[in-house]
């Protein structure tokens, strides 16, 4: 696990060292345990290493024997033993026992063709001195990230955007319309990012850049959920525990100590119950909870540790946000609101004094069906088939009418919700699950001063996700739930979970690694029936069931409750004045995003308890804080 760096150039001449520096120095969290820097003619890599397999031999940026190929490398290829086997049997030669070496010359003989033999996670840059080309590629589901920009000197790539920020060729203007889809969706989607000209590469693509082509970016893998497996359940439910057991062995491999995540949810418990399966000894594991009893899952970790006999250790935090709130924008890059992001940031630090490569189970509630809204759109479909339309709207009419009654929260808020949201399009419904604690369209267009929403122009944040959702039609069964299931592989789970993951659990050198996320369990997942994992009344189903017996009861069928904080809470007491100096001062309203009154309405419709406007207020606080550490640093800097 690494941060990288790189510079291709047009003219054929070779970078400055001293840019290649900084760039790398300003991700050197991302690899505390050393450096490396490569000019050449046309080319040259940074690279900051975490060491993890063959500390003393994997060291780069890396070279083939021939001195044609230059890598600079940041992830993990857990199959990395099985292809240097084959490899060497067609007469390849290992100077190395790291997995970088085998990623160097597999994909200099391969190819592009090269990354779907490969299961793993992974950013590279391989540079080609005799076809001076240059070939970028992440792994399939987006664990690590890689951005880019492009002028007429050449190509710049790096983990992070901070990286390129060093760069003064490098564009920092703010778009509008990412900005827009920020306040939609809690991060900028997709290949956008914050700044007009910066790019991210997509999950599963490689970029093929050459001085004076057109960049070209191809998409090698995509998982396939038209076909269903012909497995009998019962079958399904061993295979599935079989994979995630050996999915989790190859994880384990390194060459420093190990531990897991453990919530006391499902998933980081499943993780955990197959680390104990297959480990020599005792597993590490770590939880973090907090004094509020409604946000604190430690009893339920306490449950899983004791069942396996982990070395278990609980962390209690009462977070200090105002604190760590300019850091975690530092780290962020861009905006970004997934207030779970704050204790993710926490658990990862206090992990990282015990060991340098956690496990967790990020990727069973998009693969398997964990959250409510897929259960929703079961019962909307029931709902309908059991109404008229004329019911609908009487329904919605008189439960808006409720006194006292806000949209989601209690038991009669999200029947309030539910019956209004149902009564309108799929597309709406769909809509106001995905982001109905975010701006929607007109709360964007009350936010903006009429300036904005001028460099905005028509707003295509809610057509960016329904695209998404019509292409998941086409691309798996005719069940909603199924095309909700696939939208969420291809956008919430690598724009917004997993870039939080690594990012905070980078931001202090620890190395994630998520079992559920491998190729061959996300492969078996989308073969799965709908019914398998989400029905009106269970959610995770297979998984849940592949693993009684395994795990304890009461973890397997607990009430979901998710990795939050007491945002509600908070903005109406503990940080409401912070909030309203923060978002109300003339340095945050000068800067010509949003009516100050509009924002002020916010914070006091939701002290009030007129409206929870937590997740929108949070929003507003990290972009602050993001326009602060990030971009106005950069301008004084």
């Amino acid at each position: 696990m690494c941060g990288i760096a790189g510079i291709v150039t047009t003219d054929g001449s070779a970078p400055d060292l001293h840019r290649l520096r900084r760039m790398t120095d300003a991700i050197a969290h991302r690899g505390p345990d050393g450096d490396g820097h490569i000019s050449r003619p046309g080319f040259g890599f940074g690279h900051r290493r975490l060491s993890i397999i063959d500390l003393a031999g994997g060291a780069q940026p890396m070279t083939d024997a021939t001195d044609a190929h230059w890598l600079t490398f940041n992830g993990e290829i857990y199959n990395f033993l099985e292809l240097r086997q084959a490899m060497e049997s067609r007469g390849h030669q290992f100077r190395t026992r790291s997995d970088s070496e085998v990623l160097l010359q597999l994909v200099a003989a391969e190819g592009i063709a090269a990354l779907t033999s490969l299961r793993g996670m992974f950013a590279f840059g391989l540079w080609n001195q005799r076809t001076r080309q240059l070939l970028l590629a992440r792994d399939r589901v987006g664990k690590k990230p890689l951005f880019w920009f492009e002028d007429r000197d050449g190509l710049y790539f790096a983990s992070e955007i901070k990286a390129l920020l060093t760069l003064p060729n490098c564009p920092a203007e703010v778009d509008p319309a990412s900005l827009d889809l920020y306040l939609a969706y809690e991060s900028i989607p997709g290949t956008r990012t914050i700044f007009r000209g910066v790019h991210r590469l997509a999950p599963a693509s490689a970029l093929i850049w050459s001085p004076g082509q057109p960049v070209r970016i191809e998409r090698y893998w995509s998982a396939d959920w038209a076909t269903k497996t012909s497995m009998t359940y019962r079958d399904a439910c061993v295979h599935l525990r079989e994979l995630i057991v050996d999915a989790t062995r190859c994880r384990l491999i390194s060459d420093v100590p190990v531990g897991a995540f453990l919530s006391g949810g499902v998933d980081s418990s499943v993780v955990v119950s197959a680390m104990a399966a297959c480990a020599s000894g005792p597993v590490k594991t770590f939880s973090i909870g907090f004094p509020q009893q409604a946000f604190n899952e430690t009893h339920y970790a306490r449950m899983v540790a004791e069942k396996f006999g982990t070395t278990h250790e609980e962390f209690i935090v009462e977070p200090n946000a105002i604190e760590i709130l300019p850091k975690l924008a530092w780290h962020f890059d861009q905006p970004f609101s997934d207030s779970s992001a704050l204790p993710t940031y926490y658990v990862s630090r206090m992990t990282r004094d015990r060991v340098t490569v956690a496990l967790n189970g990020d990727g069973g509630d998009e693969w398997f069906g964990g959250y409510e809204r897929y259960r929703a759109l079961l019962v909307r479909a029931l709902y309908h088939a059991a109404t008229t339309p004329s019911l609908r709207h009487l329904v919605a009419r008189v439960s808006s009418l409720l006194p006292g009654v806000a949209r989601g929260g209690s038991l009669l808020g999200k029947l309030r919700f539910f019956s209004e949201a149902a009564e309108g399009r799929i597309d709406d419904f769909n809509l106001e699950l995905f982001h109905h604690r975010q701006f929607d369209a007109p709360g964007r267009q009350e936010l903006y001063t009429p300036a904005f929403a001028g460099a905005v122009g028509p707003s295509n944040a809610e057509r960016y996700f329904l695209d998404i959702m019509a292409d998941s039609a086409k691309h798996s069964s005719h069940d909603v739930v199924d095309q909700a299931l696939r939208t969420d592989t291809l956008m919430y789970l690598p724009d917004t979970l997993l870039p939080k993951v690594d990012i905070a659990a980078m931001s202090v050198g620890l190395e994630g690694r998520s079992p559920l996320l491998d190729t061959k369990v996300v492969e078996f997942a989308a073969s799965l029936p709908r019914e398998w994992k989400v029905t009106a009344r269970a959610s995770k189903k297979i998984l849940k069931e592949a693993h009684e017996g395994v795990l304890p009861h009461d973890v397997l069928y607990r009430r979901k409750m998710g990795f939050s904080v007491p945002l509600k809470h908070w903005f109406q007491h503990d940080l409401y004045g912070y909030t309203r100096q923060l978002l109300l001062d003339s340095r945050t309203v000068g800067r010509g995003y949003f009516r100050r009154e509009s924002v002020e309405r916010l914070i006091e419709d939701h002290r009030s308890g007129r409206r929870n406007n937590s997740a929108r207020l949070w929003a507003l606080v990290m972009l602050e804080h993001w326009h602060r550490e990030v971009l106005d640093a950069r301008r004084t800097g």
